[in-house]
């Protein structure tokens, strides 16, 4: 012990120099920094953004007209000249057999209205003038019906034609000819009864509420800015439109 005591160390134990970080310490390792081992400024790989991850299904690539669907992999969108060219074909086809069945019911009806009897011959009154008028009831009876049944017929035609060839197979014979196919979105699968006929209606209740709303629901797919061009049918079925 030395004299006289130091005051910070009174009992005159040796005192140890402090320890400095880093010698004879192991050091705390480095913080890994991303970008190492990449391009300056660039963000490693995430899953989801390409680079070899599989990416979810409905995702743009870049907004460059693919998508990736679920049990399909990356397909083309179909563009708006290619629906309307199948939207042409479909009208063409359809008006076809609209014509033959609105001349045949015409044919029918006019072929029923020349048989209908004329009664100005008969005595008002008699029992030969009432037998007449109960012929020409039932003859013009038959002529509405035949041309009843001409516009159920084209109502019917047209509403098989587009939701179960869209629902059950994909595609009409318009769509079929230009390799256009409406899938689920989220499947890739057929659209199916249910959103087949969703995507029917909406078009068709666009034209009974206002003519023009059934050119709006066509159009609809330019307001779309996801870039999967969707109507409003589209979107309330869960569709889109690809090519093949």
């Amino acid at each position: 012990m030395s004299y006289p005591p130091d005051p910070n160390n009174p009992y005159g134990q040796p005192q140890q120099p402090p320890q400095q970080p880093g010698y004879g310490y192991p050091q705390a390792p480095p913080v890994q920094q991303p970008g190492y081992g990449y391009p300056q400024g660039q963000v490693p790989p995430q899953p989801g953004y390409g680079y070899g991850y599989p990416q979810a299904p409905g995702t743009i690539q870049a907004n460059n007209g693919y998508i990736n669907i679920a049990n399909l992999g990356m397909v083309r969108i179909a563009t708006m000249g290619q629906r309307f060219l199948a939207r042409l074909l479909d009208g063409l086809i359809s008006g076809v057999v609209v014509g033959i069945a609105m001349a045949l019911g015409l044919a029918g009806a006019l072929g029923l209205s020349g048989d209908i009897k004329d009664c100005t011959g008969y005595s008002y009154g008699t029992a030969a003038y009432q037998s007449c008028t109960n012929e020409q009831v039932q003859q013009s009876a038959g002529v509405f019906a035949a041309i009843f049944g001409m516009a159920a017929a084209v109502g019917i035609f047209n509403l098989l034609y587009e939701w179960l060839m869209v629902g059950l197979v994909g595609a009409t014979l318009g769509k079929m000819a230009l390799g256009l196919r409406v899938v689920k979105e989220n499947t890739g699968q057929n659209p199916g009864i249910g959103a087949g006929f969703v995507r029917f209606i909406i078009p068709q209740v666009g034209y009974l509420v206002c003519g023009i709303g059934l050119l709006l629901v066509w159009l609809s797919p330019f307001f779309d800015n996801s870039g999967k061009l969707q109507g409003w049918h589209d979107r309330a079925a869960g569709t889109v439109v690809i090519k093949k």
